[in-house]
Order: structure tokens, then sequence, then C-alpha cells
């Protein structure tokens, strides 16, 4: 019976073991007190880049732990050792982009399907389950513990999204951040390096075919122009596919080359296209017939076209296997997400994906126009993707600014994050970025974000543009009220971080785009506060010193983190500043034109709210067209102002706005001239552009077109500036141009 009873007591204990062994039997430690048992075998087939794999995995254990892992090869085992495998192993049969961590007797496995995909599971493993992170180049956060206890792992991922591109510099310019973050390490990869996107003019050039054949370009009412090809011309296809086969064997290990319409929409209406694009129903037709039989000349390659604009609607014919279609959503409003506020691009990718599973996606997440400008669309970035995702976009490329702009590294870091896995928890993973890479300061930066969007969500009817300006939010989320709010939270960011020089200089970065658009703010006096000049104790006017300080500020700033670019127009900080102080200068200067009345004697368009006071009411103009320019397209601008009363005058100035890419010229000349009665009308003179318009003019400028003359008694005085034609070279050849004038100053 004792016995009975002891053999009873010893299975109850090998019992209980085995429960509480099963329950853990996978969990392991794989350091205890600065000590293992652990090896890192890489697979006897391991290629140079699993190698490496297995290489990051020992250095940052070390740099947890302090113990260095040997690295071994598989005939190499210590068979007295546990094991860490890194690598493919044979059997697994693991997709290319699949990648598999998991516990198994005591050893762990970190495998991937491919090369790349192994690296991205060494990287997933040290985030997900030892607390690292890399939230910028060289701004890494790796926890220190002597010991590493794992529970029981059997993680096994395939990102739906295979292709992820962030169009920002920190990746290209970093292949490793790339690799950490699972990005691209560059923009279009696999694509011949020439022919990328727009390549129409690539393929033929208007400077060689234009003049001797017309016929091969687009024709616009009765007027062949070089804005597109004409795509049912057999001589034009015939000389793409030449220029595609020559690119190919150029670049002969390239997988992808792009036959895609030039950045316009003045498509060819000629009776051939117009047929074909009213059969396919949409005048993405001509385009994907087009395409197709130039994908047809290429079976082992990709031909890559854009559905962009104009042939954004989906064709009735279905692309060949080997076309990739390239969708964009750039005129979507991004104040929420494109399913809610874009449903003619929502209801293009479901089009789109029933003829293809061929779809590349090339979203924008940043304004292009101001790259500093508060742009709260950050809360719109995980529905947009998991949109894109739910359509079966493999490839998605995101645009943000490439080069610096607001919140530059958090919304590199996010957008990467979220093209990786974009069913993760986004509030979560915006903390961990703000306290993490801002460290005490992150709470009121996160604060800035949360507020920012919140308010612009109260605005339903805001249009949140691409190419558009912070003076179009002044009443909405960049009020005065809100900036003065942001400003004061960023005060206590910075002083919470007052005593680390490092985490407050990134601070500072995050801090431009309020200072941004406090000095927009100010450009456009919009308040006491925000304006450029003030009262002293005197009652003279004098520069606001907020002003003053903000613009030193920005200056050293972009000076010391070497930010050049102030938009995608090539517009600099440097320009930007001298820009700046010019309309300081301006502002002070005696103008007896400051607050009178002007009357236009031709029509104004959109801008400015089509009044003429903008020129006289002290709110400067900015580098866009948005920020209180007065507009007028396709026809002269003729103003007129009325000083109220006979006035001695020797100098009238008037600032121009130049935008080239948006059809915003220079005029042709501008001609002053006064009167006493506002009947008859004597020329003073007549100032001619001095950088007329040539395919080398800078795309984005202001020049005061400024006169001195001898002293003159008028009242009235005029302002005529003459409309420079769109050009038959441009772009929007065939289309109205613009003219954007700002603030008349009279002396």
């Amino acid at each position: 019976m004792k016995i009975l009873k002891a053999n009873f007591k010893i299975l109850s204990l090998l019992l209980i073991l085995s429960i509480l062994t099963s329950c853990n039997r996978d969990g392991i430690e794989l350091v205890y007190d600065s000590q293992s048992n652990y090896e890192i075998v890489f697979m006897g087939s391991a290629t140079e880049s699993q190698y490496k794999s297995a290489e990051i995995l020992q250095r940052y254990l070390q740099e947890i732990s302090g113990v260095e892992l040997e690295l071994v090869d598989e005939s190499s085992q210590d068979l007295n050792k546990n094991k860490i495998y890194v690598g493919i192993i044979k059997g697994e049969d693991l997709k290319q982009q699949e990648i598999a961590i998991r516990t198994e007797n005591k050893d762990l496995y970190i495998l991937g399907g491919s090369d790349r995909a192994t690296k991205y599971a060494v990287y997933e493993f040290l985030e997900r389950y030892l607390g690292c992170r890399w939230y910028a180049p060289e701004v890494e956060k790796i926890p220190t513990s002597k010991t590493i206890d794992l529970p029981a792992l059997d993680y096994v991922y395939t990102p739906d999204i295979t292709t992820r591109t962030v169009h920002s510099r920190l990746f290209y310019d970093n292949p490793l951040y790339a690799e950490q973050q699972k990005v691209t390490q560059e923009s279009f990869p696999t694509y011949v390096p020439s022919a990328r996107v727009h390549t129409f003019h690539k393929f033929l050039p208007e400077e060689k075919f234009y003049k001797p054949h017309p016929e091969y370009f687009a024709l616009r009412g009765d007027q062949r122009l070089p804005t597109q090809l004409c795509l049912t011309n057999p001589d034009v296809l015939a000389i793409v596919k030449d220029s595609v086969a020559s690119l190919f064997e150029q670049y002969p290990r390239s997988k992808v080359i792009s036959v895609s319409q030039d950045d316009n929409q003045q498509h060819c209406q000629c009776d051939n296209c117009s047929k074909i694009d009213e059969e396919e129903g949409s005048t993405s037709g001509t385009m994907i017939r087009f395409v197709n039989e130039v994908a047809a000349d290429f079976p082992d390659k990709m031909i890559s076209t854009l559905a962009y604009q104009y042939t954004r609607k989906p064709s009735k014919t279905r692309p060949l296997e080997n076309v990739l279609i390239t969708l964009t959503s750039i005129e979507c409003d991004r104040s929420a997400p494109i399913a809610e506020k874009c449903a003619d691009f929502a209801n293009d990718i479901v089009g789109w994906g029933k003829l293809t599973q061929n779809i590349r996606i090339w979203d924008y997440t940043t304004q292009f126009t101001n790259f500093f400008a508060p742009f709260p669309n950050i809360h719109t970035l995980q529905p947009n993707i998991q949109l894109f995702r739910d359509n079966n976009a493999k490839w998605i490329f995101e645009q943000h600014s490439n080069n610096p702009s607001e919140l530059f590294e958090l919304r590199s870091y996010i957008i990467a994050k979220l093209l990786w896995n974009p069913d993760q928890n986004f509030d979560a993973l915006l903390t961990d970025f703000t306290t993490g890479y801002y460290e005490e300061a992150g709470i009121y930066i996160k604060e800035y974000i949360d507020g920012i969007h919140a308010k612009l969500e109260e605005d339903k009817d805001f249009f949140l543009f691409l190419y558009g300006d912070p003076s179009e939010a002044f009443s909405s989320y960049l009020s005065p009220e809100m900036l003065l709010k942001y400003s004061q939270l960023f005060d206590a960011a910075e002083k919470a971080v007052a005593k680390k020089p490092e985490i407050l200089a990134r601070v500072k970065v995050a801090r431009l785009g309020v200072d941004f658009a406090e000095l927009e703010a100010s450009r456009k006096n919009i308040t006491d506060r925000y304006s450029l000049l003030i009262p002293n104790e005197d009652g003279k006017k004098i520069i606001n010193p907020l002003v003053t300080t903000l613009l030193d500020n920005f200056k050293a700033i972009t000076a010391k983190n070497n930010i050049t670019l102030m938009n995608e127009m090539g517009f600099t900080v440097t320009e930007y500043l001298a820009n700046y102080m010019s309309a300081l200068e301006v502002i002070r200067m005696p103008n007896v034109a400051m607050g009178k009345k002007v009357v236009t004697v031709t029509k104004p368009k959109k801008y400015a709210k089509e009044d003429p006071m903008a020129l006289t009411d002290g709110a400067l103009g900015g580098s866009s067209f948005y920020a209180n320019w007065l507009g007028y397209e396709g026809n002269d601008m003729e103003v007129v102002v009325d000083l109220g009363k006979p006035m001695n005058i020797n100098t009238i100035s008037l600032a121009f706005l130049q935008v080239t890419n948006h059809v915003v010229f220079f005029p042709e000349k501008v001609t002053y001239s006064g009167s006493l009665d506002n009947q008859y009308f004597e020329s003073f003179g007549t100032i001619n552009n001095p950088f007329p318009l040539t395919k080398d003019s800078k795309v984005n400028d202001i020049q005061f077109f400024k006169l001195d003359f001898d002293k003159r008694n008028t009242r009235y005085v005029k302002v005529r500036a003459t409309n420079t034609k769109t050009p038959y070279w441009h772009h929007a050849a065939g289309l109205p141009s613009w003219i954007f004038a700002d603030e008349i100053i009279i002396n």
C-alpha cells in the first residue's frame, strides 16, 4: 500500500512538472546574469547577407546583455549549447517575404523566406521582443539587461504590401536605416533609372521631333502641341518601342520601365484618339491600348504606366499581365481619409482592381508648396494605407518631401511602420516615437499633433490640399488662438529638455512648422500679435520683435541642420529669408497707397477673394499664390489706385509672383501712369520683365517691378501688367497663364 502511495506521489509530481513544462516548454532564457549557453548558427547555405543578419543579431544581443554569443555554421555546432538559428532552413517553405520567429526545444529560430526577409526577421525580433528602436539614422534606443528571458514564441508574418517606399532621404541616404524600417533604399527599385515616370517627353523630345513632326503630338483644338503624344500614330508607337528596347539593353538588370504621360492634362483629342477613348469610356483607353502594344514586345519585363489625372478612371481594356498600373491620388482632400473625402479615387482603386492585380499606389503625404507648413494629415495615413492594402495594392510609394519638412523624422518613421503593418495601434505607435525621439518633450509634441488634428476635424468644409498654403488655415486650425497655443506647447517642450542639448535640438527642428506658420501669419498681419510692424512707446511703427526672433531662429536652425529647401519647386531657405527681409523693407517704406481704394479695370479670378484692395492692405504675399496675391488668368492686369487727393510722387513698386509649373509667370512688362481726373493718364514709364520666361526660368520666384521717375503731381495711379502667354513648349501650352500681384508701394 505504501508503495502504491509513493508511486502515486511520483506520478502526481511528474504530472505537475509535465504540465508546468508544457505551459512553458518553449520559453527560453537566452542570457542569465550576463551568462549564456547559446550560440548563433547561420545556416550552411547562408549567403553573405544572411551571415550579416546573424552578425546584426550578435551585435545587438551583446549591446543589450554584455554577452557576445559565438557565430558558427552548421558544421561547427557545439552539441552542448542551445542554438539561435538564423537564415533559411530547408523544408520551411516560407514565402519570399515571409518571416518566422519561434522557440522550439529551447532553441530560437529567426527565419526569412529570402535574404532580405531574414534581415527583416532579425530586426523584427529585436524590436518586438527585446524593445530595440531605431527612430532615425543614428538615433536608436537599445535597452540593457543582464537577463534576456523569452516566453514561448510562434510568430509568423507576411507583409501584404511587398514593395514599400517612403520618399525620404532619411532612407535613401541611409541604407541601414531603410533596412531597420523595412522599406526600399531607393525611390524606384528595379526601374530603368532614366525612365521612372512622365516619360513621353523623354522618348520623343519636343526639341527634336516637334517641328519636323507635329503629328506625333497631341491635337488640342486645331493645333498640335508637344504636351502629350498622339497615341494612335503608328510612328510614335515604333519610336517608343525602339526607345524602350534601347533602355533595357542599356540597363539589362532593370525589370521595369515607365511608359507614361507627361505631367499635364493636355492629352490628344484627334479623331482617332477620341474614338478610342469614347469606346473605352475613359481617356485612359488610348493609354492602355498603347502601353499594351509596347508590353507585348517585352514579355519578360514590366511596363509601368500612370492612372493619373485624365487617365485615372479605369478603361474597359485589361492591361496585359506585364503592365503595372501606377494609380495616383494627387487631387484628394487630405483633411480626412480618402474613403471619406475622395470617393472617386476610392472607386477607381476598386475599378482597376477588377482589371489587374498589378497596381502600384502613388500616394502623397506632405504640402509640396510649403514643406514646413503644419499639415495635419498624420491621422489619415493609417486608413489610407489600409484602403490601398485592402484593394490588393502590393507596391506603395508614399511621396513625402524627400527633403526635410514638417516633423520629418516622425512622418518618415510612422509611414514606414504603417507600410510594414497597417493594422498596428496607431496611437501607441505615435506615442512610442514622440516619447522615444523627443523624450520628456514628447508629451507636448504629441499634444500638439493631436490638437491640430482635432481642430481641423472641427472644420468639416476645409480642403487640405497638397498645393495649399498656411494662409488658407488662419481662420481654422492655424487661427491666432491656436498658433499661440502651439507655440506655448513648444515652449514647454523646450523647457522639458533644456538640459539635454541633443534632444533640445530635435525639438527646435520639430518647431519649425509652427515658427513658419507664425511668420506667414505675421506677413499677412492677421492680428496685433501676428503682424510685421507694431507701434513703439512713441507710436512709431517698428518691426515686430516676434518676427525678428522667429526669423533668427528659422535661419539658425535650418543652417545647423542643413535644411535648404522650402518647397518642391526649388525655392530655397536662403531665398525665403531674403524675400522676407525684402518684405520687411517694403512694409517700412513710406507708402501713400496704404489702405487707399483700388478699382480693377480687368477682372481678377478666384484668389484674394478677387478683392483689388489686397494690393493696398499691408498684407504681403508669400511664395504661394494662395498667400494674398491678386490673380488674373489669361488677361492683362489693369488697376487704378485712388490716392484720395493730388500728391507729388516719384516711385511706384509692385511685387509679382512666378510659379512656372502652375502657369504663373511674371508679366512681360508693367506700365505705370498717373492722372488728376481719372480720365487722361500720363505714362510714367514701363518696366520690362528682367527675367523673360525660358525653359530654364526659376520655377518659384518673386520680383519687384519698381519705377523711379521725376516727381509728378497725381491722384490716380494706373498699373497695367501685360500677360506673358503660355509658350508652346510649356506643359500647359494652349492654356491661359496667370499674373499674380501684391502690395503696391507709392511714394
